[in-house]
This record gives structure tokens, sequence and C-alpha cells, in this order.
């Protein structure tokens, strides 16, 4: 089969979980014989380098210009749409939400719809965003709509009104970082507890921070370590200071997939109390490097995270402060929770991934 990506996703994003999805179901694609091409003419995407030769239609800019983001994605548009028509796909995947599709006339539309946060908290972003406007236009021109999670599949259902036979679920897969070759990460001086991702609104972050310092023994003994999501802001400083924590006992690092995995090698669990989730790639990531997890119990989270976690109400902070304590202060709960991550990762893989999403591709030539 022929299968095209375009270029929205990858002219946004440098890293990120969406950008990752395509690119590997796009090297599993082309690994089971299949003809893919991802058409971004100028992209900034570190995931696309890794690629096989022939899959990529583009070349990587370090970054864009201040203020030429708009422009990149007309000109991705224009040269993508062009090129993408030349080559005449079987199906085309649009990898993010566009107002207009580069997609060729008359070539069926595949769209992945990762979660509906900008539905349910539009209080977490700018008055002038438009991503509910832009990703219902791109759901209406899709011949079909993949989800990530069943989660999201309803929700998508009950916002938009979208019909059940227009719609499937696929689950994401999960990788494995490399080892780095030598310590990155900075050492900790006590044992932390690890938190990943952004950290606004929704992500519940300073819910996390509340819980623990709620908690004399946690408080005492764990510091917390921040992966990504950018330095600590003012009001974050302020209020880790308002919490009486000691000076570094919460800390933010960056880095690359490398960092990521061994934090989560050293950390003594991993919490993840975000209010709502498309699907959350962090559990498993978790899991493959043995790093036990308690998590919020909302949305798509125990859909994915199964009984291989300890879910709380990411709402009740003694909720949260108490599943923490119950896994990081027994070594046969941090056992039981790694034991059961093994077995829970089986139900995940960008091969299955990959295969699922083909059947979906082929339904629409039939």
């Amino acid at each position: 089969m022929r299968v095209a990506f375009d270029h929205q996703i990858f002219c946004l994003q440098n890293y990120g979980g969406i950008s990752r999805y395509f690119s590997r179901i796009a090297e599993q694609m082309a690994v089971t014989g299949n003809e893919v091409g991802i058409f971004s003419p100028l992209h900034r995407n570190f995931y696309l380098q890794g690629l096989p030769e022939g899959i990529v239609h583009g070349r990587k800019a370090e970054r864009y210009p201040p203020r030429t983001t708009r422009l990149a994605l007309i000109y991705n548009h224009l040269l993508g749409h062009n090129a993408m028509r030349t080559w005449r796909p079987q199906v085309a995947h649009e990898t993010y939400f566009s107002r207009f599709s580069a997609v060729p006339k008359g070539c069926p539309i595949v769209l992945t719809v990762y979660d509906m946060i900008h539905e349910l908290y539009p209080e977490n972003f700018s008055a002038r965003d438009q991503t509910t406007q832009l990703k219902r236009r791109a759901v209406e021109r899709a011949d079909h709509v993949i989800c990530i999670s069943q989660s999201t599949r309803q929700d998508l259902m009950r916002l938009f009104a979208v019909p059940e036979s227009k719609l499937s679920v696929v689950h994401l897969g999960f990788e494995q970082f490399k080892r780095a070759s030598q310590e990155v990460a900075a050492p900790s001086t006590k044992p932390y507890l690890l938190y990943v991702g952004s950290r606004h609104g929704y992500k519940n972050f300073l819910g996390l921070l509340d819980a623990v310092a709620s908690s004399h023994r946690l408080k005492a003994d764990f510091d917390i370590v921040a992966f990504g999501g950018g330095a600590f802001s003012t009001s974050e400083l302020e209020h880790v200071q308002e919490l009486g924590f000691a000076n570094g006992q919460v800390r933010q690092v960056g880095g690359d997939d490398a960092v990521l995995g061994q934090l989560y090698e050293g950390a003594k669990a991993f919490v993840y109390p975000s209010l709502y989730e498309g699907f959350g790639l962090p559990p498993l990531e978790a899991m493959v490097h043995n790093c036990p997890v308690i998590s919020s119990g909302t949305s798509s989270m125990p859909e994915v995270i199964g009984d291989a976690g300890v879910l709380f109400d990411p709402l009740n902070g003694d909720e949260m402060a108490g599943a923490i304590e119950r896994v990081v202060y027994s070594e046969n709960e941090i056992a039981r929770l790694v034991e059961l991550g093994h077995e829970r990762l089986k139900h995940f893989s960008w091969q299955r991934c990959t295969q699922e999403t083909l059947a979906i591709y082929q339904s629409l030539q039939r």
C-alpha cells in the first residue's frame, strides 16, 4: 500500500509524542513492504532523521526564524500538496488539525484524534487558540478517524457528535530509551519521585506538590524531580517555597530520551497526577524502565495502566499522598507493580499499532 503523511506535526514539533507516533508507524510500515512518504518540505523534527532513506520528502531546518512558523506552514502546505499529488498515494493520513488539507483530491483521508483537552479544559488555553475549530473541520473532512483510546473516542462522540461508524480505537506503542553513555541526570541526595511532561493547568503538578507537602513522611524523605516542561515559573517557585520544601528538593531537569530513561530507572516511583490524558505514554515508559507507577484514575489512565499501577483521585490530595505512601514505603508493593508492569506492556507495541492502522487504510480501499 502507498501511504502519505502530511507535513503538519513535523513542522510544529522538534520532539513530542505525536511526531514520535507517526515516525514509528511510518518506519514499521516501510519494514513490512509498504510504500510510505512523509511530505514535509521544510521541517524541524528530530525523529525524521532516523527513518530509512526515501521516506521523508523534505529537509531539516535547525530552527525557523522568529515569528515565521505560520509562513513555514503555508510553504509546506503548498509544496507538500504538489509533491503528494505527483506521488499519488492510495491513502493519506493527516498528522494534525489544519484549516486546509494538503491531500490530493479524491484520495481517502485518515485523521488521528489524540484527546479532547482543548474542549474539556478551554481555560488552559488562549482565547485566540483555534484548535477546536480546526479539529472539528479536520474530523468532518476525514473519511475515517482513529482515536488513541476508548476514552478519547467516547469524548469525541459526545462533544462533536461523530458517528460511531467513523471511529476506530488504536492504542499507541511504547519504547525503551537507549542508555546514556554516562551519568547525565543530576544526582539526588534523597530518593525521588519523578514527574514527566508539561506542568500547566490540568496536568496538576501543583496538586502533586500539595499532596507531598501534606505528608510529613513524604516531605521529609523524598525529593521531587520534574522532567521536561521548561524551567519552573516564578509562580511555581513561589508555590514550592510556600509549601516549605527545602532548597533544591523540588527541581526541574531537561534533556533527551537518554536522560529521561535514566531518571525512570533511578526514581522510587513515577507519579502521574493529570486530570485528563488522551492516552498517556509516560506510565508505559516507566513500566519498561522498572519504575512503579502511581497515577490518577481518570479518563484514559485506567484503560492504559490496568492493574499495573496504584490509582488515585487527582482532586483528592490526601488520597494521592496515601497512594504514594502505599508504594514507596513497601518494597513488596514496588516489586509487585514492576512485575505487573512487564505483563501490561504486552498489550502495547508499535508493531501492533501499525498493523491495526494499516487495516484501517486497507478498509478504505474496498
